[in-house]
C-alpha cells in the first residue's frame, strides 16, 4: 500500500519531485477538514519538509517491515505517525486507518505490551493439515502478487488496480497528481416560476464539501461521504463525464427525500424547487487577513454555468 503509492507520486506530478505539492494539497484535498486551514498557512518549509517526510515513509520505511525486530515494529510505528499526520491533516475517510491497522501487524509482542497485558503462553504444536493450508494460500498470493509487483516497476504503474476477478491482490496508490486550484460545483434552486435577473437562487449544502465560504470545514473521517467525495471529481471535468450528475440534478427537482438526506441543508425544506442549476467556482483558503475581518474560512469567485437552469419537464 504505501511503496504503491510513493511509485505513483514520484511517477506522477512534478511537484512530487521538487517538494512544492504540499504547497496546494491541504487547500485543493478532496475534503479538507477543521484543521486544513491551519496546515495550508504553515511555511512553505514545512511544507517541503512533509513531502520529504511522506517520501521516506512511503518508499524507504516499507522495506524495513521484512527485517527481523524490533526494526520491523519501528518501520510499522514510522507509518501510524505518518499515516496519523494525515489524520489531523484532512477527511481520507478510513483510508488511514486500515493503512494504520496493517502497519500495526508489524509489532511484535514486546512492543504491543507497552500498550496491552500479553498473557504468556506456550506455543501448541503445529497440525500438519493447518500448515499445509497456510503453504497452500502463501503460494497462491504470490503467484497472483506477480503482476502488481511487475505493475510496481512499469513506467505505465496503474493505481488502485485488481489484476484478478476476486479482487484478491491489487495496485494501490493516490494523489498521483496534484491540482493547483480549487473548484467547486455549487447547485442552486429557486422556486419561481420564470426566470429573470432578479430570480432569488437558493444553495444546497452538502455535508462534507466546501460551500458556504463561512461554515468551518467539518470532521467526516473515518465517515465518508460519497456523493461530497464525487462532487471533488465533478468539479475536475465538464458533466458530460460523470453521468451521475444530471440524474441528481432531477433527483433535487423532484424533492426525492432519500437524495435530500444526503445532504446538510435544503433550502426549500422538501419542497420541489421550480428551477435547479449548478454554477462553477474558484475556491481557496482565505489569508489570516481575511478570517480575521470576515470570519470566512473560503474565499470564492463565479467562474461560469457547470449546468444551466433547467426545470422538471426538460426530463420528459
Amino acid at each position: 500500500v504505501e511503496f504503491g503509492a510513493g511509485m505513483i507520486k514520484m511517477r506522477g506530478d512534478r511537484c512530487w519531485r521538487d517538494l512544492t505539492c504540499l504547497y496546494y494539497h491541504h487547500e485543493t484535498q478532496p475534503m479538507p477538514n477543521p484543521l486544513s486551514w491551519y496546515f495550508h498557512r504553515l511555511p512553505k518549509s514545512l511544507h517541503r519538509i512533509e513531502v520529504l517526510g511522506n517520501h521516506f515513509a512511503q518508499l524507504v520505511v516499507p522495506w524495513f517491515l521484512f527485517f527481523p525486530q524490533p526494526i520491523a515494529s519501528v518501520a510499522g510505528l514510522i507509518i501510524v505517525l505518518t499515516q496519523s499526520w494525515l489524520v489531523v491533516s484532512g477527511n481520507f475517510a478510513w483510508l488511514n486507518f486500515i493503512t494504520m491497522a496493517l502497519a500495526i501487524a508489524s509489532f511484535d509482542n514486546p512492543a504491543l505490551g507497552h500498550l496491552f497485558a500479553i498473557v504468556p503462553y506456550q506455543p501448541l504444536e503445529t497440525p500438519a493439515w493447518y500448515l499445509a493450508v497456510v503453504l497452500a494460500i502463501t503460494a497462491l498470493i504470490l503467484a497472483l502478487s506477480y503482476r502488481p509487483a511487475r505493475n510496481l516497476l512499469s513506467r505505465r504503474q496503474l493505481m488502485n488496480y485488481s489484476f484478478d476477478p476476486f479482487h484478491i491482490v491489487g495496485t494501490y496508490g493516490a494523489f498521483g497528481s496534484i491540482t493547483k486550484e480549487r473548484y467547486e460545483v455549487v447547485i442552486e434552486g429557486t422556486e419561481d416560476a420564470v426566470l429573470t435577473p432578479q430570480t432569488k437562487w437558493h444553495e444546497y449544502e452538502f455535508q462534507g464539501k466546501p460551500g458556504d465560504v463561512r461554515r468551518r470545514p467539518p470532521q467526516v473521517a473515518p465517515y465518508h461521504y460519497r456523493l461530497d467525495w464525487l462532487m471533488w471529481f465533478a468539479a475536475l471535468s465538464s458533466p458530460m463525464y460523470h453521468e451521475w450528475f444530471v440524474p441528481l440534478l432531477r433527483k433535487l427537482l423532484e424533492a426525492d427525500r432519500a437524495v435530500l438526506r444526503l445532504l446538510a441543508r435544503d433550502p426549500f425544506a422538501g419542497r420541489p424547487p421550480r428551477f435547479v442549476r449548478a454554477l462553477f467556482y474558484l475556491y481557496r483558503f482565505t489569508t489570516p487577513k481575511e478570517r480575521r475581518e470576515t470570519g470566512a474560512w473560503w474565499w470564492r469567485e463565479l467562474v461560469g454555468d457547470y449546468v444551466p437552469p433547467i426545470q422538471l419537464r426538460t426530463f420528459r
